[in-house]
């Protein structure tokens, strides 16, 4: 008989294969990965519960969102009202280094819920980018998280510098003679 058909020759060999590869303990390297194994297969229903529960607070506040709630036009904003806010710009650092209305903070977009501590409930929050589309998305994570203060500047710092910055209320109203 030869060594490959023979049952206990290859049970040998499986043996001195586990036994180099994990010692004379298979036994504590089966228990982990057995454990492992559990974990992999019972996170899936933990994330599905979580997603669930992240579709139903979003559901919930799309329910209740006024249409255009939440955003603002640099025209609608007199320039008295900016000391009152909190204004965060929520580009990178560089960009807000360069320009950035005056009195803002820097918290980059993906940043805000992380330090959510430091923004207020109790007065307006003034959100802005460039343009309007990471400030979007990170006033719809404060506002789906619980802040309704949150405000998102229309147009970004690129239109409320076109409408004239603090002025744009004052110029919307004719008050400000365009230059």
């Amino acid at each position: 008989m030869t060594q490959f058909n023979n049952p206990l020759a290859r049970w040998n060999e499986r043996f001195a294969i586990e036994n180099y590869l994990f010692g004379d303990k298979p036994n504590r390297f089966m228990k982990k990965i057995y454990a492992l194994a559990a974990v992999l297969l019972l996170t899936p229903s933990v994330w599905a519960n979580d997603k669930a529960k992240l579709i139903d607070e979003i559901s919930a506040y799309l329910e209740f969102a006024d249409y255009g709630g939440g955003t603002i036009f640099a025209e609608q904003i007199p320039k008295n009202e900016y000391p009152k806010m909190m204004i965060i710009d929520v580009r990178d650092s560089a960009q807000y280094s360069r320009a950035h209305i005056p009195g803002a903070i820097n918290i980059d977009w993906r940043q805000v819920l992380a330090k959510s501590g430091s923004i207020p409930k109790n007065k307006t929050v003034l959100v802005y980018c460039n343009t309007g589309t990471l400030s979007a998305q990170a006033g719809f994570a404060l506002r789906v998280s619980g802040w309704d203060n949150v405000k998102i500047l229309q147009g970004g710092i690129s239109e409320w510098t076109a409408k004239g910055g603090l002025d744009a209320n004052a110029r919307a109203a004719g008050a400000v003679p365009k230059h």
